[in-house]
């Protein structure tokens, strides 16, 4: 499978990447489209559908803002987060969008921007977008799928094998040294060649850059400035969440853990405060929509930048190039949730990117710390094995509760994972490969409302107490 290690770590802006950063995508596709058919500058307007979760929770996440700022031309990787709200607003105030950046169209937001609440695409997370000339006639229009993590497929691409819908082409994979589809075969290559998950992985990325280690190296290590920059401005950040008014808390803990910092040598449990804050302060910044690494998925952005930091902070003999065999490690693990799962809320519920979040952190961590390939594969399995089950369920629609304080529970989740493998040699019962399916089968069998629909659980019951 040639999966990318930067297909999983993607740069972003919050608060989904399956609700705005694969939105976004679409809308650049659909740009492409337009251009390569020669037909951009006839095009008088856009309509814009959202499907199931899309339309459910499309507000509360930013579908609308992001499918119309990828329409006028912006990148998630490269807009500024501070413009975008903007942006957006001036399309919806005027009445004019400058398609691709370059031709001025009218756009209607209440007539052309439609939440079809009560349908259902291929998948869960279904968007429509169609192009009209000046007489009204549909000159194009495309039907795409978020499926999970800011990736994108077209609906006649849905149910062809992913390195096909993900873009990737056959010749690519063949031309990867370790080609691998189960944490199985990854394990047996491992061993074949006496190399680690993350030299594994490495490896395949220096084959699909054309064998130049320097710019995988760069782009790794971008990924990491990314992620750190997220923690420390959300330590910085103080005020409101967006929509719901609830108070940003990570400035005001980190505050008071550096008011007492002689209490890290009285009470060995305060480095849990300290990962839950890291976790937590991406989180914060990824509900007021700041860029973020999704680490697989915006919602569950915060866990691995979290134990990275708790790696580079508070384990003696970290480096850059535990670092690199950090995320390259924690990609591969997270490339057989894309591949053999899923790694969408909207599909099988939080434990789809909570869970595969820590289970990618768990087997990193153990990686970094000398674990050998079979306890980084018992990590990583235990730290979804305790995530089995979980319910997607945002209030309001908004990343915001339980996610937060979610991301910050399964940081330390996925350190106590790696410590319970670390204490044993690997040999376990329960095998990744077992675990990644079960996850799935229980994804498929929660009720549609468990599966960020925002209209079951914590979402119901809860709403009054939560959200403003």
């Amino acid at each position: 499978m040639a999966l990318s290690i930067f297909d999983i770590f993607k740069i972003g802006i919050g608060p989904s990447s399956s609700h705005t950063v694969g939105p976004m995508w679409a809308g650049q596709r659909f740009l492409n489209d337009l251009r390569e058919k020669g037909i951009l500058g006839s095009v008088e307007t856009v309509r814009v559908g959202l499907y199931g979760s899309l339309a459910l929770t499309g507000k509360g996440h930013s579908t609308d803002k992001a499918a119309l700022l990828g329409l006028a031309g912006y990148r998630p990787d490269d807009v500024d987060p501070d413009m975008a709200d903007q942006a957006f607003e001036d399309i919806v105030n005027t009445g004019v969008m400058k398609l691709g950046g370059e031709h001025d169209i009218n756009f209607d937001y209440d007539k052309h921007m439609i939440f079809h609440f009560g349908e259902v695409l291929e998948h869960p997370n279904g968007m429509r977008v169609y192009a009209a000339d000046k007489n009204g006639v549909v000159v194009y229009y495309k039907t795409y799928l978020s499926t999970g993590g800011g990736f994108i497929v077209c609906s006649d691409e849905f149910n062809k094998p992913a390195s096909a819908a993900d873009g990737h082409a056959e010749e690519t994979i063949s031309a990867i040294p370790y080609p691998f589809q189960s944490a199985a075969e990854l394990l047996t290559l491992c061993e074949q060649h006496n190399i680690t998950v993350a030299e594994l992985a490495l490896a395949n990325e220096k084959a699909l850059h054309q064998g130049n280690m320097d710019a995988v190296n760069a782009k790794v290590d971008h990924i990491w400035d990314v992620m750190r920059n997220c923690i420390e401005r959300g330590l910085r950040m103080e005020g409101e969440l967006p929509v719901s008014k609830m108070q940003r808390r990570a400035s005001t803990m980190h505050k008071q853990l550096m008011a007492n910092p002689e209490a890290m040598l009285k009470d060995h449990f305060s480095i849990m405060d300290w990962v839950t804050l890291f976790a937590m302060s991406v989180n914060e910044e990824n509900a007021c929509g700041g860029r973020v690494v999704t680490a697989p998925t915006n919602g569950a952005a915060g866990i691995i930048p979290a134990v990275l930091a708790y790696y580079t902070r508070f384990i003696d003999g970290a480096d850059q190039n535990g670092v690199r065999d950090f995320i390259a490690t924690a990609a591969a693990i997270g490339m057989l949730y894309k591949m053999n799962a899923t790694i969408s809320g909207a599909e099988a519920g939080c434990q789809a990117e909570v869970g595969s979040a820590c289970s990618m952190a768990a087997g990193a961590l153990a990686a970094v710390l000398g674990g050998n390939v079979h306890q980084v594969e018992n990590a990583a399995e235990i730290g979804m094995e305790h995530n089995l089950g979980m319910t997607c369920d945002p209030i309001g629609g908004l990343v915001q509760v339980p996610c937060i304080e979610r991301n910050g529970m399964a940081a330390i989740k996925a350190i106590t994972a790696t410590r319970m493998a670390m204490r044993g040699d690997g040999n376990h019962e329960v095998s990744l490969d077992s675990c990644i399916e079960t996850m799935y089968r229980t994804g498929l069998d929660l009720q549609s409302k468990y599966r960020e629909t925002s209209t079951g659980g914590l979402a119901v019951f809860a709403k009054p107490q939560c959200v403003a």
